[in-house]
């Protein structure tokens, strides 16, 4: 039975005064998508940065690959395909040289997977970087994380700035790299992705882990998304209680319509923060 491909245990980076994240532990088994959930400022960076040992952090211990980040941060990181939130380079050079230059910092010939990817993704090699909107600057970052074929991606808020038809592209070459082996880490505060495309996710608000379940236990609820109108005022709300309740108090109302569905994903996430309080 191979290891895990990522072990957080109680993992604690803290900026002085400011919340990082608090014994947080996670396990990301080898061959799995998994969702990294939370909105902006959650600590889903923090996690990521500290778990490559990109920042140093307090306490805690973490294992990549099968091996500690603190002693092994740099073979780690050879193994890895990191793309962070925000993509940055150097805004002169091409971005046929940025590509190369990621794959010489790593000693390997990508130049067959990389024409690949920028075929897949559009990508226009001939531009210079300070040339491209944030969305292309974000494919050349993809391609950069893809093309040595690692064993193990940490996607940070990958289809920010992408339009859907890349978006689209980007989910089709993540599962076709995890179809040969792959394992990735995607975080993200676009749910539907994470129910889409992963089996299992945790759910971090305020630095603190939540929980960690499949996708289909977190995002299993009683609730129900309600549309009323009456008297020309529609009203939209989610209701947690019996439906057959419901059915009663509606019945000896004065209304227009009704329609009763599923919650959103969004509302279902909401709903659990709430009760996280």
């Amino acid at each position: 039975m191979s290891s895990p491909a990522i072990e957080l245990n109680n993992l604690t980076k803290t900026y002085g005064k400011h919340r990082g994240v608090t014994n947080l532990s996670l396990t990301v088994n080898d061959g799995e998508i998994f969702g990294f959930l939370g909105p902006n400022g959650a600590g889903k960076s923090t996690t990521i940065r500290s778990m490559l040992g990109l920042l140093r952090f307090q306490e805690g211990e973490v294992k990549v690959l099968g091996r500690d980040v603190r002693t092994n941060s740099v073979e780690i990181l050879r193994e890895v395909g990191y793309m962070p939130s925000e993509a940055w380079f150097y805004p002169e050079m091409r971005v046929r040289d940025v590509i190369r230059f990621a794959a010489k910092m790593r000693g390997i010939d990508c130049r067959e997977e990389a024409e690949m990817l920028c075929d897949r993704l559009q990508v226009d090699d001939t531009k210079k970087i300070e040339e491209l909107s944030l969305g292309n600057r974000k494919k050349v970052s993809i391609v950069c994380a893809m093309q040595h074929k690692p064993q193990l991606f940490v996607f940070d808020e990958p289809t920010s700035g992408l339009d859907p038809l890349m978006q689209a592209e980007f989910f089709k070459l993540l599962t076709e790299y995890n179809a040969k082996g792959a394992t990735c880490f995607l975080s993200s505060h676009v749910l539907s992705e994470v129910r889409k495309f992963c089996g299992r996710a945790a759910i971090i608000k305020e630095g603190k882990l939540l929980v960690t379940d499949t996708v289909e236990h977190l995002t299993k609820t009683q609730a129900k998304h309600v549309r009323l109108v009456k008297q020309g005022v529609e009203e939209d709300f989610v209701y947690r209680g019996d439906v057959g309740t419901l059915l009663r108090d509606l019945a000896g109302q004065d209304l227009t319509d009704v329609t009763i569905e599923e919650p959103e994903l969004e509302e279902v996430f909401l709903h659990f923060y709430d009760n996280a309080k």
